[in-house]
């Protein structure tokens, strides 16, 4: 007997960026996806006295410079939890390598007393809302199409193509997982 699959078991690239594309949020400097997890951009997190009026405690920055630029811990001082990525947002980097580091820092963060996160990158959309999605499907257990409804509800994002195929790995080994799992 032939097994049918739902649109939304196997999703391509393209399908997401449609999801993507339905969503008719404008872009704002900050917005919560997720309670306590803020996403950003660049603007914002360098306004340290709006951070602190927000109740953010730690700092995830996805496009953190080598070079010591703004945005490390000696600029944030004792005042927030940083942790910065040298993430470039392009077609050729390897952010899943992130993944997990990334969503392990959110979620120590989220546990802290009054753990408030901001994940930023430049312009918060593509960078830092991978980093985010990741987070939900790793340890929300949120397929991916579920993970980029929720954000889209409450933040304009758009992670460029190849991140989009990253995070669509991600939710395959998930799902595969989850099947060995059931069946042994």
């Amino acid at each position: 007997m032939a097994r049918k699959y739902s649109r939304k078991e196997y999703l391509s690239v393209k399908d997401l960026q449609k999801v993507l594309n339905s969503c008719k949020l404008e872009l704002h400097q900050i917005d919560e996806v997720w309670p306590n997890i803020y996403i950003g951009n660049v603007g914002i997190a360098q306004n340290r006295s709006a951070l602190q009026k927000l109740g953010i405690t730690h700092i995830l920055n996805a496009a953190h410079s080598k070079r010591g630029s703004i945005g490390d811990q000696n600029y944030y001082g004792t005042n927030f939890v940083y942790c910065g990525i040298p993430a470039d947002d392009s077609t050729y980097f390897d952010l899943d390598v992130y993944f997990k580091p990334a969503a392990d820092f959110i979620h120590k963060a989220l546990h802290a007393p009054d753990g408030k996160v901001l994940v930023h990158c430049i312009m918060g959309m593509s960078r830092s809302s991978t980093l985010v999605l990741a987070y939900l499907m790793l340890y929300h257990d949120m397929p991916l199409y579920k993970a980029l409804q929720r954000v889209i509800q409450k933040r304009a994002i758009y992670p460029n193509k190849n991140f989009l195929a990253l995070l669509l790995d991600l939710d395959l080994q998930r799902k595969r997982k989850h099947k060995t799992c059931v069946l042994l």
